[in-house]
This record gives structure tokens, C-alpha cells and sequence, in this order.
């Protein structure tokens, strides 16, 4: 299994959004990064990612997985544009902000750290277990 994060400004979609879509989950969509779609077209059913509120809040707030492969967009006419479909799992114990891991020497290769306007990003499972060992401090 991989890990990824989801990036999403929670005033147009949070993880609160996520959850009250239920088990069925939602497209993640609207992507129109070439490599975040490639992250995303290399994605598993049954993978995991951290879902992070962007410029508002700034953190890692929730365990999200994915239940539907690689399919056409649905908000774009243009077949170049993939999407996944996710649902939420769990919220973390506590937010892990990205100050937090800045601050984290271990992080300092992390995606969201050097790649931080991608959308969907790769987490390695080193990085993976040490933000929900942050998220439980």
C-alpha cells in the first residue's frame, strides 16, 4: 500500500466535507497538475493519504483512502484529466501543522515541505508514520 496527501482549501472542500459524504466517498477532482494526475493515475484501492487543509489552517487534519481507480474527470470535458475517488477514514487525534513539520529534521524531504503547491503528493512510509507519531503528541 502507498501513501499520499490530498491537498484542499477547507472553505471550498474540508475534511468535514469528505466525512458527510460517507462511505461512497467523492471524486477527487478538478486537479489540473500533470504530476499530481500521474500521482494520482498511480494510485491503488485501499491506498491511504493524509488529507491537509491549505491556506487556511495548514495542517494535516484527517486519514483519507482511496475506493475507486483512475477515472475520467468528471468536472473537465478535456480526457486528459484523471481523477481517483476518495472517502475519509478518520480524523487524527490532533492536527499536525506545517510549521510542526518544518520543524521536524526528518520531514525536511518530505513532498509537502519542497513540492508545496502540488495537490497530490507521495508520502513515503517513513514520513507517513512519523506525522500520525506527531499527530499523537
Amino acid at each position: 500500500m502507498a501513501h499520499w496527501l490530498f491537498k484542499s482549501e477547507p472553505s471550498k472542500f474540508s475534511f468535514a466535507n469528505l466525512k458527510a459524504k460517507g462511505a461512497a466517498g467523492t471524486e477527487w477532482d478538478g486537479v489540473r497538475n500533470y504530476l499530481a494526475r500521474n500521482n494520482m493515475r498511480a494510485m491503488q484501492v485501499g491506498d491511504q493519504g493524509f488529507f491537509y487543509h491549505s491556506n487556511e489552517g495548514l495542517s494535516v487534519v484527517g486519514i483519507c483512502e482511496v475506493v475507486a481507480l483512475s477515472h475520467p474527470d468528471s468536472t473537465s470535458a478535456d480526457p486528459r484529466w484523471d481523477c481517483v475517488d476518495v472517502r475519509a477514514v478518520r480524523d487524527l487525534k490532533r492536527p499536525v501543522t506545517l510549521a510542526e513539520i518544518k520543524a521536524e529534521p526528518s520531514l525536511a524531504k518530505m513532498s509537502l515541505v519542497t513540492s508545496m503547491r502540488l495537490s497530490v503528493q507521495p508520502v513515503t512510509e517513513e514520513e507517513w508514520a512519523i506525522v500520525l507519531a506527531m499527530a499523537e503528541r
